[in-house]
């Protein structure tokens, strides 16, 4: 699996399972959804949590399991498409004390009733790491639903928000990295108790101004090249979109900023594309939702995702970002929880 890596599974995994006629929509979009009746679709997400590559160190029980199931809510989200119920399974350590089960599933439904659904069953068995397996329920139109694949040359880039915090916040975790005061709350909170971008995520399907949206939890960077592998475009980014205080903090570091903003991951911001001429219908839509909408960028005719600088000069963005199994320990290799 270390040599394959996530991506090349996955496509083994697809090449046997072959698509349904009745898959709306089909292999490889952020959540898999089933077509009903008329053009009613069923969505259905699921995601898992281990701790040993998802919990960093000073993560609580309450903010894994939270965590677990703000992961399923963004993808939703990113589809425009508000979950219904749940179902969660719990791979238990057996040396996991009562305290810990009860922040877990404290957080479980802390995180469900923030986001409006409900939890209705699961399962449960003893594992050696925790993991939560979480899955998700919605319901859609055709019309509705935002695809990976609807991007045209022209197109708006924008995100629902900024980005490098959590690379600082990862860093500061698992390196003892010393981050100033103001960034340091906020990069461990990015982290820590992240949040879904559901309310934009849904009011700005329902008025039909994007044309292709995506979760960003495997990095900007990652998530810029599957819309264009997906969307058969190239991406020209013109703004690097660093959250508030990121800039002058990987500064002070040393860090480079391009790195910081399009490596990261674990950032639960949508990367979306925007008809040019429903621009400002966009961000007024995504203003009463409560986000400023960024504009980054462009769609374009030539494949790849190029970062154009204030000098005028181009710089290549690599399709790097979190992969499964490539990773060996995306954060330290084992749970950092206690018993």
């Amino acid at each position: 699996m270390a040599e394959l890596g996530e991506r090349k599974v996955i496509e083994i995994i697809f090449s046997i399972l072959g698509e349904s006629p009745n898959a709306f929509p089909g292999l490889g979009d952020d959540v898999a959804g089933w077509r009903l009746w008329d053009d009613l679709i069923a969505i259905l997400k699921r995601d898992m949590l281990v701790a040993s590559t998802d919990v960093p160190p000073g993560m609580t029980y309450y903010q894994a399991a939270r965590k677990a199931l703000v992961m399923n809510v963004s993808d939703l989200a990113a589809k425009g498409v508000r979950p219904l119920a749940a179902l969660t399974s719990l791979g238990l350590p057996g040396d996991l004390g009562e305290g810990g089960l009860r922040e877990l599933i404290r957080g479980l439904r802390d995180a469900s009733r923030e986001y409006g659904f409900s939890l209705i069953g699961g399962d449960t068995n003893e594992c050696p790491d925790l993991v939560i397996a979480c899955s998700l329920f919605g319901l859609s139109r055709e019309g509705e639903l935002v695809l990976r694949s609807g991007a045209r040359p022209g197109d708006i880039l924008a995100t629902t928000g900024g980005f490098g915090l959590t690379y600082l916040g990862l860093k500061a975790l698992l390196e003892g990295l010393e981050l100033g005061g103001g960034v340091r709350k906020e990069a461990l909170r990015a982290v820590l108790m992240p949040k879904a971008r559901l309310e934009v995520g849904v009011a700005l399907a329902r008025s039909g101004v994007l044309t292709s949206s995506i979760d960003s939890s495997d990095g900007l960077a990652w998530s810029l090249h599957e819309l264009s592998r997906a969307s058969g475009v190239g991406f020209l980014v013109e703004d690097l979109p660093l959250a508030q205080g990121v800039l002058e903090e990987a500064t002070r570091l040393g860090l480079d900023p391009f790195e910081v903003c399009f490596y990261g991951g674990e950032e639960y911001e949508l990367v979306m594309t925007v008809e040019p001429a429903r621009w400002e219908e966009a961000v007024e839509v995504a203003q009463e939702a409560g986000v400023e909408l960024r504009k980054i960028g462009r769609a374009v005719e030539e494949p790849g995702v190029w970062f154009k600088g204030p000098d005028g000069h181009l710089r290549p963005v690599e399709a790097r970002g979190w992969e499964h199994f490539r990773a060996r320990g995306r954060h330290h290799g084992r749970s950092s929880l206690p018993p």
